[in-house]
């Protein structure tokens, strides 16, 4: 009965510090890495917000050329009256 005892406190007083420390090994990193996943997609979260207007500039490139044909045109149109 009393090795009963003694295995027992030998449990408590060994395994289950060993325990709790490997435990600690690897939830400290899994931890960490949930934090820099959440601020990957916070951050990318607000990439995609800038991102938005992006179509937009094909549109403007467009327009910018037709100004550029337009303008070399009122400019030759102009020239004799100079």
């Amino acid at each position: 009965m009393w090795l009963l005892w003694v295995a027992n406190a030998l449990l408590l007083v060994v395994v289950v510090p060993v325990i709790l420390l490997l435990a600690n090994r690897v939830i400290r990193p899994a931890v960490e890495i949930q934090r820099y996943a959440e601020d990957i997609l916070e951050h990318g979260v607000g990439l995609t917000e800038n991102l938005v207007p992006v179509p937009a500039l094909a549109e403007t490139r467009d327009l910018v050329s037709a100004t550029k044909g337009l303008a070399v045109g009122y400019v030759n149109a102009a020239a004799p009256l100079l």
